[in-house]
C-alpha cells in the first residue's frame, strides 16, 4: 500500500467517523434541548430563543470538532444599526439553516409547514415563531409570508428567506422566487443578500460531511421603498451570484478536493 493510498483511507475513515459522530450528537442534543424548549413555551419568546441559541452554538461546535467544518464571515458591518430586515440567502445545505441563526440578529425563517410535524425537533421549532407555509398552495403561502413576515419584522425579528426554495448544488443556479422581495417591498424593510458555499463541505442530501472553511458573505442593504418587487429580487440575485463567483475563485478549501473511497 502506497503512502498516498494509506492517506486516502485514513482521510475516508475520518469523514465517515466524523459524520457518524455528528449524527449521533444531533440526535442526542435534539432529545435534550427539544423538551427544554417545549417546556419554555410558557415563558417569553426571548427566553426560548436564548435556549435555542445555546443549542445552535452546541451544534456548530459539534460540526467543527467532528467534521472539521469552520466558517468565515465577511460583511458584518453591513448589518450594523439595522433594526430588522428581510434576508435573501443562497441555499445549498442544512448548514446555513443552523449557522445563520448565530451569524445574524434574532430571526425567524420561512419553512415548509410539514417540518413542524417532525417529532421533538419540529415541535420545538414551532415555538420559535417560524413562518410555516404550504408550498402546494402558492397564493395562501404568499399571504402567510406577507402577514406573518410583516408582523415579525415589526417585532424586531429578521426574516430569513431562501428564494431558491430548495437546496442547490455548488455551481447550480435555481430560479429566485419573488416572495421574499414582495414581503420587503410591502413592508418597507430592507433586503440583506447573503452568499455562501456551505454545499462544498455539507453537500445537500448527503450523510457525509467534509472538512473545510465555509465562506459567508453578507451584502449591503438593498432599499425597497417605492420599488418594484421584481427589481428588488433581481438586484439581490445579481449580488448573490456575483458573490458566489468570487467565493468560487478563492483558494480552495480542503472540502473541494477531498476524495472519499467508497
Amino acid at each position: 500500500m502506497t503512502q498516498s493510498t494509506s492517506f486516502n483511507y485514513q482521510s475516508s475513515f475520518r469523514v465517515y467517523f466524523g459524520s457518524s459522530l455528528l449524527l449521533l450528537g444531533i440526535i442526542i442534543s435534539t432529545l435534550l434541548f427539544g423538551p427544554i424548549i417545549l417546556a419554555c413555551v410558557v415563558l417569553p419568546f426571548s427566553v426560548r430563543y436564548k435556549v435555542a441559541g445555546i443549542w445552535i452554538n452546541l451544534l456548530l461546535w459539534m460540526v467543527e470538532k467532528s467534521c472539521g467544518i469552520r466558517y468565515e464571515v465577511e460583511g458584518l458591518e453591513h448589518i450594523q444599526g439595522i433594526d430588522a430586515a428581510v434576508v435573501l440567502s443562497k441555499h445549498q445545505s442544512a448548514w446555513e439553516t443552523v449557522a445563520l441563526r448565530k451569524i445574524l440578529p434574532p430571526q425567524t425563517a420561512v419553512l415548509k409547514e410539514s417540518l413542524l410535524w417532525l417529532p421533538v425537533w419540529g415541535w420545538a421549532l414551532a415555538t420559535l415563531k417560524p413562518i410555516a407555509i404550504d408550498r402546494n398552495n402558492q397564493r395562501e403561502a404568499l399571504k402567510t409570508l406577507i402577514d406573518k413576515g410583516t408582523e415579525c419584522l415589526k417585532e424586531g425579528l429578521w426574516v430569513v428567506v431562501f428564494p431558491e426554495g430548495t437546496r442547490a448544488a455548488p455551481g447550480e443556479k435555481k430560479k429566485f422566487n419573488a416572495g421574499g422581495a414582495i414581503l420587503a417591498q410591502k413592508s418597507g424593510y430592507p433586503v440583506i443578500p447573503v452568499a455562501h458555499n456551505a454545499g462544498q463541505c455539507w453537500p445537500r442530501y448527503s450523510f457525509l460531511k467534509y472538512p473545510g472553511v465555509v465562506q459567508v458573505r453578507i451584502g449591503p442593504p438593498i432599499e425597497t421603498q417605492n420599488r418594484k418587487a421584481g427589481d428588488i429580487n433581481a438586484e439581490a440575485e445579481a449580488w448573490i451570484e456575483q458573490a458566489m463567483t468570487e467565493i468560487t475563485h478563492l483558494p480552495q478549501s480542503p472540502a473541494t478536493h477531498y476524495q472519499v473511497i467508497e
